[in-house]
């Protein structure tokens, strides 16, 4: 794959009549970053494009993680499917974060198209496409491989992001004003993972209503350095900090460092298709409320402690994401308010199965149990204040769910690529 890639390889329709020949039918499974199956379909136009798995030659998953220099690797799964079920391979490409959108489209296709190619030569497929080199002189792919020592990086890995943004709206009766910026650096290594960031949030609101009018205004940032270290093959250790005003939350400053470790039960390097991991984290918290708790307290130091367990995965058949995670405070001082302990308990999952040809189900939910709110102001929320969500509320749990089914037929064909209306807009906002 490297020397192809090296050589930068375009795949070209060959000059010969497709209509009238056998091509293998592709099922595109992708659910996340760049999963544009119209530009795939519209620049691999010598395979056919199918809407069911179970008419498929090969069953094609794209799963895409971010690199340590800010870019995004992709990960093409090719998985044959009827008299070809045995058949696995897979492509890898990685696009530089300085790559514009079609530049890293056009390296995924690449990609696949390679794939697709090496798929149709064992199935015994021919004269669908043919590669064609370019001329290294007339190139100047080539003067970008060149070998690792010999690579001069001023910047060391670190790679560095700023970003904001300034909103205003309103209403005859309604207006408000945001602002936002963050700024994040971070180096990646095989051994170590280093991310700092910052943000800034201000938002400004009023609201006329019936007898008064109210008005608002509310800032909050945030300072979170986190460094994690390689151990072993499924070993990890890391320190995560954090120095934060969060007015929502009561908290006018606040700040902990957390030291936690992770194993993973699968190979890192498996973590697009499926991973399975265990972490636990400990440390202490200081807090400086805004207004007087619900215990009498102006501000604290408590210890806690938190693990998790994260399931995911990506199969043929669907994909599923599970994870429970428990934390509780420590050291608790002997009074009678916190006799019942202060803890919280959360579980999330969602399972997306395909159950017979074209027909499918998708469950997501969460609940959790909330014992751990230790910074709810003893003075409560105003009505404006919780109906805007400005300040949250006592509560001893929380939920949500969701379930739905698809019901697909029809034809099993999907080659046809129609862009016309694509923004287009009908009254009021509302779109097509």
């Amino acid at each position: 794959m490297c020397v192809l890639l090296a050589l930068s390889a375009v795949f070209v329709q060959a000059p010969i009549d497709l209509e009238a020949q056998s091509r293998p039918r592709i099922f595109f499974d992708c659910d996340g970053r760049d999963c544009n199956s119209q530009y795939y379909r519209t620049e691999i136009a010598w395979v056919d494009w199918v809407n069911d798995r179970e008419v498929a030659d090969v069953h094609l998953i794209m799963t895409s993680l971010t690199t340590g220099s800010g870019g995004r690797e992709y990960q093409l799964d090719f998985m044959g499917r009827g008299e070809l079920g045995e058949y696995r391979d897979n492509m890898r490409y990685q696009a530089l974060s300085t790559d514009t959108d079609v530049e890293r489209l056009d390296g995924v296709t690449h990609a696949m198209a390679i794939g697709l190619a090496r798929f149709a030569a064992v199935a015994g497929f021919r004269g669908l496409a043919t590669v064609a080199g370019i001329d290294p002189e007339e190139s100047s792919a080539f003067e970008r491989v060149v070998p690792g020592q010999d690579v001069d990086d001023p910047w060391n890995l670190w790679i560095f992001r700023v970003n904001a943004n300034y909103d205003v709206n309103g209403e005859s009766r309604r207006e408000s004003e945001n602002m936002r910026g963050s700024v994040s650096a971070g180096r990646v290594s095989p051994s170590w993972k280093l991310n700092v960031s910052a943000n800034i949030n201000r938002r400004e609101q009023e609201v006329e209503l019936e007898e008064s009018t109210f008005s608002d205004t509310r800032t909050d940032w945030g300072f979170r350095p986190w460094l994690v270290y390689t151990v072993a093959d499924r070993w990890s250790v890391g320190t995560r900090g954090e120095v934060a005003r969060q007015p929502r939350f009561n908290q006018e400053f606040r700040w902990e460092v957390t030291p936690a470790i992770e194993y993973s039960f699968f190979p890192y390097e498996e973590a697009t298709r499926k991973a399975l991991t265990f972490s636990y984290r400990i440390g202490p918290a200081y807090r400086q409320y805004l207004e007087e708790t619900l215990y009498g307290e102006s501000r604290e130091t408590r210890w806690e402690q938190a693990a998790e367990i994260d399931l995911s995965a990506r199969q043929p058949w669907g994909e599923t994401g599970v994870s429970i995670s428990a934390s509780n405070f420590l050291f608790l001082p002997d009074e009678q308010a916190y006799e019942d302990g202060l803890y919280s308990l959360n579980l999330r999952g969602d399972i997306d199965v395909r159950i017979v040809r074209g027909f499918s189900v998708r469950i997501d939910g969460n609940i959790g149990w909330v014992q751990d709110q230790i910074y709810l102001s003893a003075e409560g929320a105003s009505d404006e204040e919780a109906l805007l969500q400005l300040q949250q509320l006592d509560t001893d749990f929380q939920y949500g769910v969701s379930v739905g089914f698809s019901f697909q037929f029809g034809s099993i064909f999907n080659n046809v690529v129609n862009n016309r209306f694509r923004n287009a807009q009908g009254f009021g906002g509302r779109w097509f």
